[in-house]
């Protein structure tokens, strides 16, 4: 899950190098994911009226059903 989401972002991103993903299991089969960017790559990376990251929570849901887990994305 966290390197789809790092692939990502890192292909939207203008400062790719300021790219953080982390992953953290909080039990019964939930993964928090948790994605850091430049403040400046914020608007890019959530995207107009939050299309950008609707679209990435929609691919990592489709990746959680494959290993029978529940995926949160967190942008901060």
């Amino acid at each position: 899950m966290k390197e789809l989401v790092e692939y990502i972002a890192k292909a939207i991103a203008t400062y790719p190098d300021d790219v953080e993903v982390t992953e953290e299991e909080t039990g019964d089969g939930e993964v928090l994911v948790t994605l850091t960017v430049n403040s400046e790559d914020k608007g890019k990376v959530i995207g107009r009226q939050g299309r950008v990251a609707q679209a990435m929570r929609v691919l990592l849901r489709v990746a959680a059903v494959k290993n029978d887990l529940l995926v949160n994305l967190e942008i901060k």
